[in-house]
């Protein structure tokens, strides 16, 4: 197995020592995350470009390694390629007909060759030379140079010829870890994921700070989120997990301040409490998924009130994005369906809100406020390790671990859909049901209670998580099943 993996092109510009340290900080959290696949790979640094290598074929193997490449920030697209010592002209045509001819059966074609070195012929010489041949000795439809329906890529560098069998897009990027982290206040649903994931594209570590408004379903499901996203796109760097409290906060703005400035004094209170938790954290800056009027509390002269509140920059990646196209992104990573079915807690409703907030008029309303709530809602936050949020749960709420499958036990398959697909779960004489962790809650009451089911994921976080939420709510019959 080798792949070979191109840098962002904003890393390409970089001054050398820098374009360095970006590399070395790709190379290094390659090697973290394919770590976990099971088999000796090595990652290779050059200059332009790193290689990925395994004396493993194994197809399943292959597919993980791929799957890492394309969510790590910093990669501008990856190939897999089959590598061969350089010959001449014929011998280049020789090794790609052996890897392309099957697959340009009834379809159009060209060849595109980069090179690099000193040889005796050219990468036009090569186009031609083995475009020729692959149009006369194979059952293409012939040469088409605009638009065809497949591309042959040929790479040449010095003695080696690599054949490009499959080139993959990135996610773009800077490294992760290779800027300042920050801390994310998020909420679970549409924008606040979103901006979320778009901070970890950037290449920042991206800590998360949810405010809990009561409910522990919600909390549940915002932790999910979360570990989520750390783990398909950043977990490469251990990030952080903040809940704050703010059940009582809430309560102190509905009974102290006026209903039009609800919105705008909660959101102040937020930021507060967030100031506060990064500047113990040492981060320099918050994310929010706030847009543009997309809700009364987000207009312009609004966000300057609530900015004004803390001298903590605060990012917000999502703030001229219209909402389709944030769920559109939503869906290209994974969580709408899963951010669609977070349980909605409005801390706050006002039937007037103020789309234009005076200052004044602002600080005048948290005069009546007792700030001893807000000072013991950020005292009492829980800080965990995100990849540790299912050690929260009450011992009650516990639930069996199961390693064997017996007769008549359902299993349930809770992992997302990309995931289940890359790796299909197969029990010989077991029936399995695929459930999405995000369509269980509301998929698990229909299902015969007088079964066995048994929750599985691959690290067994998810599984454990949505089995504890189901026997707080009542459920006892089921498991947890863990190979």
């Amino acid at each position: 197995m080798h792949f070979i993996v191109k840098l962002f092109p904003e890393i390409t510009i970089k001054s050398a020592p820098v374009r360095k340290r970006f590399t070395k900080h790709l190379r290094d959290n390659l090697k973290n995350l394919l770590a976990e696949v099971g088999e000796p790979i090595q990652v290779v640094r050059e200059w332009d470009k790193l290689d990925v290598l395994s004396e493993s074929n194994d197809p399943k193997v292959t597919a993980r390694v791929a799957e890492i490449l394309a969510n790590t920030p910093g990669i501008a697209h990856f190939a897999q390629v089959r590598s061969f010592p350089l010959g001449d002209l014929d011998d280049i045509y020789q090794k790609t007909h052996e890897v392309w001819a099957d697959a340009l059966e009834g379809k159009t074609f060209c060849v595109r060759v980069k090179r690099s070195g000193d040889h005796e012929f050219t990468s036009i010489d090569i186009e031609r030379y083995v475009g020729g041949g692959l149009n006369q000795h194979s059952n293409a439809l012939g040469v088409r140079l605009k638009n065809p329906d497949v591309t042959v890529m040929l790479e040449v560098r010095k003695d080696t010829l690599y054949v490009i069998e499959k080139q993959t897009p990135g996610l773009g990027g800077f490294p992760l870890g290779s800027q300042d982290p920050v801390l994310s206040l998020i909420s679970g649903g549409f924008d606040s994921t979103v901006s979320s994931y778009l901070t970890i594209k950037r290449g920042i570590r991206t800590h998360y700070c949810f405010f809990n408004l009561g409910g522990r379903a919600h909390e549940v499901a915002v932790k999910e989120v979360a570990y989520y996203l750390w783990r398909k796109f950043g977990a490469s760097h251990r990030v952080m997990f903040v809940t704050v409290p703010f059940e009582d906060v809430v309560a102190e703005i509905l009974d102290k301040v006026h209903n039009s400035q609800m919105g705008v004094v909660l959101k102040r209170m937020m930021l507060r409490a967030a100031s506060q938790v990064a500047d113990a954290m040492e981060i320099q800056a918050l994310v929010t998924g706030e847009a543009i009027a997309q809700v009364s509390s987000q207009t312009l002269t609004n966000l300057s009130v609530i900015d004004s509140v803390t001298d903590t920059l605060t990012l917000r990646p999502l703030i001229t994005m219209d909402k389709g196209d944030i769920i559109d992104v939503a869906r290209k990573i994974g969580t709408e369906e899963f951010s669609a079915s977070i349980p909605e807690y409005c801390g706050v409703i006002s039937r007037k809100p103020t789309t234009r907030a005076k200052l004044d008029r602002i600080e005048a309303e948290e005069a009546k406020f007792d700030f001893a709530v807000l000072d013991a809602a950020v005292e009492t936050r829980k800080t965990q390790h995100i990849d540790s949020v299912i050690n929260d749960l009450q011992e009650d709420e516990q639930v069996e671990l199961v390693s064997t499958v017996v007769a008549k036990q359902v299993v349930i398959d809770v992992r997302h859909p990309d995931e289940e697909e890359l790796s299909p779960l197969q029990l010989d004489g077991v029936e399995i049901l695929k459930i999405p962790f995000y369509k269980l809650s509301s998929s698990f009451p229909a299902l015969d209670k007088n079964i066995q089911y048994l929750l599985y994921c691959d690290k067994g976080v998810m599984s454990q998580l949505h089995a504890a939420n189901l026997k707080a709510d009542g459920y006892g019959n089921l498991g947890v099943y863990r190979p």
